[in-house]
């Protein structure tokens, strides 16, 4: 696959970048060989690359860009609302139950996956999904099997008795020692990170005003954590409250996934242990800030939802005036968080957490790109990187609503145009509220 885009205005995903119009930007097989100004007159450089055999792709002053990069996916659902909550324990046991519902089940991970790369998202990370799914689709997509992003798997968490996602997308974990297991157990599928669900969340809370109850043992978190640096994985933490991100940071977690409030030793823990923020709001809002006929939220998830969407925009607005690194999920399949609005979260990061339109499409790329560890890979537009690249007719530095409509995805170089994606009318009607 030899490719070239002429008439490309480069947005390279770094901190400061401008839009760099009449730019040329070359792919061979998966990687980005040159970006550089157009010569004058540009047909010199259309009959250099056609002589050398290169499919020339005329942007007409598109704007070309790093794939966006999710965090925090769970490929498990699609995020479409339901008006009562759904036994996810005994969802889990059906779609395990037997090889054809399990083939079922893949399938439908699989189709998540690849509704994430239509969308624009090239890098995917889970954090938690069904048996060892994920593992089994990052490696199809990467042998070129079925399309996808790349994926960073973590396929089942570890949770606690009555914890967030037990039984379902999480083992319970009763001691360390079984912590430990659990961890050997998940990494024998060869995952990329092991998730731990420290706190509850907001549908797991029983008491109005009590979300993000410390449900994990500081001595199991320091235990899973342990076992996993051993095995050369890194840990991310679901937490919704401040005591829980004090004991995920104290027990040695390196990404802290939602957040809380926190305070000056909070901050000080996540520099001692270089850990990293992954803020998530997109989950949050419907809770707090729908109307509860919309959302089919009690009185109490909707206090609590409030708590946990406020902590969140208070610990990265926190982090970030801190200098900690702070990246952005979706959480998705939760409530009206679908496997397609990534572009939403750096809406509401814009919004919420008081950031420019730029730092948001830098965020979601080339930060997230370091805090994945795969910055040498990709998340910016420059020679040597992976070609994960996405173009759009209008300039998200101005409007991230701009990513909203891909008009072609390129993953590992192959090039997708037109990508479609087919959207829930209830989530598009509810959320657009909120642009």
């Amino acid at each position: 696959m030899k490719q070239a885009f002429i008439n490309a205005t480069v947005l390279d995903g770094t901190r400061d970048m401008i839009p760099r119009p009449n730019h040329v930007v070359v792919t061979e097989d998966d990687r980005i060989t040159a970006v550089r100004p157009a010569s004058d007159p540009i047909e010199k450089d259309i009959e250099h690359l056609k002589t050398h055999g290169f499919d020339i792709i005329d942007l007409n002053g598109r704007y070309l860009m790093p794939g966006l990069i999710n965090l925090h996916v769970h490929l498990a659902g699609s995020g479409a609302p339901k008006k009562k909550e759904q036994d996810n324990v005994a969802a889990v046991k059906l779609v395990t139950a037997n090889p054809l519902t399990r083939a079922v089940g893949h399938a439908m991970v699989a189709g998540f996956a690849k509704t994430q790369l239509m969308s624009g998202t090239t890098t995917i990370r889970t954090v938690g999904g069904i048996a060892d799914f994920d593992t089994r689709i990052r490696d199809q997509i990467a042998e070129g099997k079925k399309m996808g992003p790349r994926i960073l798997a973590s396929n089942m968490a570890v949770s606690v008795e009555e914890g967030h996602m037990a039984g379902s997308l999480a083992y319970i974990a009763h001691t360390p020692d079984e912590a430990r297991a659990f961890v050997r157990t998940i990494a024998e599928d060869g995952p990329d990170l092991i998730k731990i669900m420290i706190t509850g969340g907001v549908l797991d809370a029983k008491v109005k005003g009590e979300p993000g109850k410390l449900l994990m043992s500081p001595e199991i978190v320091a235990a899973a954590c342990d076992e996993a640096h051993k095995l050369g994985l890194i840990v991310a933490a679901h937490v919704e409250s401040p005591e829980g991100v004090r004991v995920a940071l104290e027990g040695g977690v390196d990404t802290i996934e939602h957040g809380a409030e926190p305070d000056e030793h909070i901050i000080e823990l996540f520099r001692e242990r270089n850990a990293a923020l992954v803020t998530t709001l997109s989950p949050a809002l419907p809770f707090a800030l729908f109307d509860r006929e919309v959302s089919h939220a009690t009185e109490l998830s909707q206090y609590n939802g409030d708590i946990v969407f406020r902590g969140i925009i208070d610990c990265a607005k926190a982090c970030l005036d801190a200098g900690i690194k702070v990246g952005l999920g979706t959480d998705t399949a939760c409530p009206f968080v679908t496997q397609y609005d990534m572009w939403r979260e750096l809406s509401y990061f814009v919004r919420y957490c008081d950031v420019t339109p730029t730092f948001a499409l830098h965020t979601a790329t080339c930060v997230n790109a370091r805090i994945a560890g795969l910055g040498d890979e990709t998340g910016t537009v420059e020679e040597g990187k992976c070609a994960d690249l996405i173009i759009t007719t209008d300039n998200p530095l101005e409007d991230v609503c701009a990513l909203r409509h891909v008009d072609m995805v390129m993953t590992r170089g192959k090039l997708i145009r037109n990508p479609q994606v087919k959207k829930i009318e209830a989530c598009e009607r509810e959320l657009d509220k909120f642009i």
